[in-house]
């Protein structure tokens, strides 16, 4: 009876399961017949309105014919025409255009295969050197049938002026002023900015490319070279690592130096009269990329660390120039001798600069760089077209409306913008500046300057500082 009873049990218990699972399978076939169900509303749906859009841009577009004809608007005809007129010629330039570049690949190809094989071809001969103490002859007229042989790189810039590299460099190593790499950061940033605006090429060298040509003379061996690789440049703007370019807007007066190959600041009586070895500064000149400037550079370089004679005219210079305070031949010194002791030889192709800031020493200057912004701000208050907006690529025609106004309020240098600020003596990089300095006030200088530049490049962009040496700018109110 007992095995009896429990057999009942777990027959019941089994009928009860199977009641269970009957539940759930049935409830889960009504869910899934109405998921199938709310999907197929949806569809339908979709297609009515699908329809319903399609019928309306029919009718919208009938309406559309309707209102053409209806009122015979032939200048509604004459838009369409002309779009689709439009559209067909965009097509056919797209088409002209791949042509034409096809064409001039394989020009460019056929030019390029042409120099490769043609004794011209100065970059093949095993005797050409980048260096400083390898004579180049003909150096000009290997420049000519160079552009002559890849007329697809242009020695003028899109404004029609004579291109300019700019080169300038530092230590390759870093700075041991704490602030230093900074500061070279923010004068690298200078020169692109200005570079970029005008369309210049600029060249940021970090190494000697001659050892022994270190301190102020790693310049000569670098321009040397940049001349070679870079025979499209018809002139090579050198600027130390510590000028600072604080006019973004004005330009090279290069008509004015058609004449000449190297182009200085500084003061005829302080070379020839005073004998100052500070009638001129080396730091920052222009010179034009030609036979003249290498034969000159190669004069230059004698009196330089690599040459046997380096010694011997440290003395010769120091007796030349009464005021000299090196005790090492420097380069500046030894151009100044040049020009005295050569005159004839080579000062009818030298320009001395002094009619506008070239360069100009820092120590005059950054006092007066609020009072200039006020002057810039006064005209621009004054005259309603130097407030307009421009994109950055136009830049420079604007510039050019400044000018005329520049000249109504001209009374002396002080009142318009320096063009290159040099910080001669700080010695950003290595901290080690002229004793004469404070170090505060060659910091604070570079910072005031290169705030001075930026704000002209941020006015672009539609900003500028709330004052000097702020981190804080504003938006600018334009007409």
């Amino acid at each position: 009876m007992v095995e009896a009873s429990k057999f009942e049990i777990m027959s019941a218990n089994m009928v009860q399961k199977r009641k269970l699972c009957d539940i759930l399978v049935f409830w889960a076939l009504v869910i899934v017949a109405l998921v199938l169900c709310w999907s197929l509303w949806r569809i339908c749906a979709y297609g009515i309105a699908y329809r319903a859009v399609t019928i309306e841009a029919q009718e919208s577009s009938a309406q559309w014919n309707s209102r053409i004809q209806r009122f015979d608007d032939t200048n509604v005809s004459s838009v369409i025409q002309q779009n689709q007129n439009v559209s067909s010629d965009v097509q056919q330039n797209q088409t002209n255009e791949h042509e034409m570049n096809d064409k001039e690949e394989e020009s460019l190809s056929r030019s390029m295969d042409e120099w490769e094989q043609s004794s011209d071809n100065f970059y093949a001969d095993s005797d050409f050197s980048y260096t400083v103490g390898s004579t180049v002859k003909n150096w000009d007229l290997k420049r000519q049938k160079w552009l002559k042989a890849h007329p697809h790189i242009k020695n003028y810039t899109e404004g029609g002026r004579p291109r300019i590299l700019v080169l300038t460099g530092s230590q390759p190593h870093a700075c041991k002023n704490p602030i230093g790499d900074h500061l070279l950061l923010r004068c690298f940033k200078n020169k692109q900015d200005y570079c970029r605006i005008h369309g210049l090429d600029m060249f940021y060298n970090t190494i000697l490319l001659n050892q022994k040509m270190f301190t102020f003379w790693a310049k000569i061996p670098l321009i040397r070279a940049a001349m070679v690789a870079h025979p499209e440049a018809e002139w090579i703007w050198w600027m130390d690592a510590d000028a600072v370019i604080t006019d973004m807007e004005f330009e090279h007066p290069l008509e004015k130096y058609k004449d000449f190959n190297f182009i200085l600041h500084g003061w005829e009586e302080n070379i020839y009269k005073k004998r100052s070895w500070l009638g001129i500064n080396a730091g920052v000149f222009l010179m034009r990329n030609c036979e003249w400037s290498m034969n000159f550079m190669e004069r230059w370089a004698v009196m330089g660390p690599q040459s046997p004679l380096y010694e011997s005219f440290a003395k010769i210079l120091s007796d030349e120039l009464p005021d000299r305070a090196l005790t090492d031949s420097d380069d500046q010194s030894a151009l100044i001798y040049l020009m005295i002791k050569e005159k004839k030889k080579w000062t009818n192709k030298i320009y001395i600069e002094n009619e506008y800031y070239f360069q100009y020493y820092w120590l005059d200057i950054v006092g007066n760089l609020e009072n200039v912004s006020k002057i810039y701000d006064a005209m621009d208050a004054k005259h309603p077209e130097l407030r307009r907006r421009y994109a950055e690529k136009s830049a420079r025609p604007y510039a050019e409306k400044r000018e005329p106004y520049l000249k109504e309020i001209w009374a002396g240098l002080l009142e318009r913008r320096p063009f290159v600020t040099h910080f001669t003596g700080c010695q950003p990089c290595s901290g080690n500046h002229n004793p004469i300095y404070k170090a505060e006030d060659c910091w604070n200088g570079m910072e005031k300057s290169l705030d001075f530049a930026d704000d002209q490049v941020l006015r672009i962009y539609g900003f500028r500082r709330d004052r000097l040496q702020s981190a804080v700018v504003s938006p600018i109110q334009f007409d």
